[in-house]
């Protein structure tokens, strides 16, 4: 729907159009309100968030990683390499049992090594292995590439701007929710 008062961003002649303004063309005369640069841009950033997952998802496929084998060494990186297995599991928002069943096949894939504690006998210590850092790495860097050849198109002041007006955005969606009903 339209936006009160706001203004419309002209198109040039001739400027190159993607998908999403013919999405928009078609919808125009079906929603009279619908303003065109709103719904142009968040059907670009779904569109780019499926494109992103389609990348993250074919990165798996080629590192032989599973989503929840990926998640699990990204949570570890993320502590620096090593963490304790209840760590893993509350980063993780699993129950422990979870976590020790991925932990024991990504042991056995030679990507972490469960030791004890050097303060503590009691306490085991789950690390990454070098196999399970370049790994981990390798599946990070493929995104990492198609994510910065994307944003390369803009300038470094432009993908700030960028960021910035993201940010605003995403602190109006955690801080006010919806403000309509889903439900009459």
């Amino acid at each position: 729907m339209a936006l009160p008062d706001e203004p419309r961003a002209p198109r040039e002649p001739g400027e190159p159009r993607d998908w999403t303004d013919e999405h928009v063309a078609r919808w125009q005369p079906v929603l009279p309100g619908l303003d065109p640069v709103v719904e142009g841009a968040v059907t670009r950033m779904k569109k780019l968030s499926v494109h992103f997952r389609r990348v993250r998802e074919q990165s798996l496929a080629d590192f032989d990683l599973e989503r929840h084998e990926f998640d699990t060494l990204h949570k570890l990186a993320g502590r620096g390499g090593s963490a304790a297995p209840s760590e893993l599991a509350q980063d993780l928002d699993l129950a422990p049992a979870s976590v020790s069943g991925r932990l024991d096949a990504l042991e056995k894939r030679g990507f972490v090594r469960r030791t004890q504690s050097t303060t503590d006998r009691r306490r085991v210590v789950v690390e990454l292995t070098e196999s399970g850092h370049q790994t981990w790495l390798g599946a990070m860097d493929v995104l990492g590439h198609e994510e910065y050849r994307l944003l390369g198109v803009l300038s470094a002041e432009e993908r700030s701007q960028l960021n910035d007006f993201l940010r605003r955005i995403m602190i109006e969606s955690e801080t006010t929710g919806p403000t309509h009903p889903w439900h009459d």
